[in-house]
């Protein structure tokens, strides 16, 4: 496994950061590469120390001495939410976290306006909320796709006068549909923008072709495929493709490949509302990394959902592996649901653009019934149930609790 992509095949929440972190650990990695997502990832780290990191943007191997960052094109980077999280990984003894990063120009530009938009349009759903982390991350690719030669991008940090020209006009765009936005003056957010353009390493689209020349990489994804914007269930999803897709298609400009792991919880969780067939309130498991705040709302506990799981691997073309994280979060036995009252399986849309048949398809989950197996050993039922070798269980939150286990080819 010289390069490794790492997916969540859940509704995110997984487990990727502490993966990530064991591969780095377990062995020598040049690079972490993020290929989908932004600033509202949350990818916990935690060493043997004690030291603990939630990651947003830099890669969950940053702690690891010498690991770099690459955040590629298809990442949605917001520079105010870099900073801070620079200076956390600082105070725990990581000062050079910035010097070891590079950004793709091409990425898409997170920005004050971006965010407040997120937050208007949530508020006025009411009680229909989509559950958006608020951080402004679909807004920024709404608009790219509305206007791809006027969005701002990471490059355009380097061109102050054209950062500014392009930041007006997204601000009166957005004020002109929702009203006045709670953001700050356009010279303050072109002065954060130009600091972070002389900060860090805004490189060109043949950065990744070098990272993967220069030692292995770990490609890093944010969210879970359950979440994706055309494979999700519509419209509790996100504006970012959660699949291996992106990771695939920089692996293949490069003429390089890797391994896919796919990451699950031996229980399925959800952040927020939208379908969770298997979830069980008398679990009563609690997560004190994904606290009930006011733009996703509560998390949510249920029985593993091998349905939904699988069909997660169809829609992402499968995975080499499983890594299955949280064995140590309860000593209660925990179910197995292998059907539901109508299938064992959700088809993937021939038409993945055609979103009302998503739409339809979660309002038929939303009152779903699961059926359930109690099985002796989860790991191995979820290994049958799922037909995919498991290489990595993790029974705590560091590399040390992880126990990696021999996968024979099939």
């Amino acid at each position: 496994m010289e390069h490794v992509i790492v997916v969540d095949l859940g509704y995110g929440d997984a487990g990727k950061g502490t993966v990530v972190d064991w591969l780095c650990a377990s062995r020598p990695v040049h690079a972490v590469v993020r290929f989908n997502g932004g600033a509202q990832a949350a990818h916990t780290v935690v060493l043997p120390d004690g030291r603990r990191h939630t990651f947003a943007q830099f890669g969950a191997g940053t702690l690891r001495p010498g690991v770099r960052t690459h955040l590629s094109r298809f990442v949605v980077v917001d520079p105010l939410a870099l900073a801070p999280e620079a200076d956390h990984l600082a105070a725990l003894g990581v000062p050079d976290a910035l010097d070891r990063l590079t950004v793709d120009g091409a990425a898409p530009l997170a920005t004050p306006y971006h965010r407040a938009a997120n937050r208007a349009r949530e508020l006025a759903r009411g009680g229909a909320r989509h559950g958006s982390c608020g951080m402004g991350v679909g807004e920024a690719v709404s608009y790219a796709l509305a206007y791809p030669d006027q969005a701002p991008r990471v490059r355009d940090c380097l061109r102050p006068a054209l950062l500014r020209e392009r930041l007006a006009l997204l601000r009166d765009r957005l004020t002109a549909e929702l009203g006045p936005l709670d953001a700050p003056p356009i010279d303050a957010c072109v002065a954060a923008f130009a600091a972070f353009a002389r900060r860090v390493s805004i490189v060109d689209g043949a950065e990744v072709a070098r990272l993967l020349a220069a030692g292995p990489v770990v490609f890093e994804g944010a969210q879970g495929v359950l979440l994706d914007e055309w494979h999700g269930f519509h419209p509790y999803t996100t504006w970012s493709t959660t699949t291996a897709a992106n990771a695939e298609t920089l692996l293949a400009e490069a003429g390089a490949t890797a391994t896919r792991l796919g990451v699950l919880r031996v229980v399925t969780t959800r952040h927020g509302p939208g379908p969770l067939v298997t979830e069980d309130p008398t679990l009563g498991l609690t997560d004190p990394h994904n606290p009930t705040n006011p733009w996703q709302g509560s998390f949510r506990f249920g029985h593993f959902d091998a349905v939904a799981h699988r069909y997660a691997l169809e829609v992402c073309g499968g995975v080499d592996a499983l890594a299955l994280t949280h064995l140590d979060l309860t000593d209660r036995p925990l179910l197995l649901c292998d059907s539901y009252n109508w299938t064992d399986r959700l088809a993937p849309n021939p038409d993945p653009t055609d979103l009302t048949r998503q739409a339809a398809l979660t309002e038929r989950l939303l009152t779903t019934r699961p059926t359930y197996d109690c099985p002796a050993n989860l790991p191995a039922a979820i290994e049958h149930a799922l037909d995919v070798p498991v290489l990595l269980t993790s029974h705590g939150p560091t590399a040390a609790d992880k126990r990696a286990r021999a996968v024979t080819a099939r």
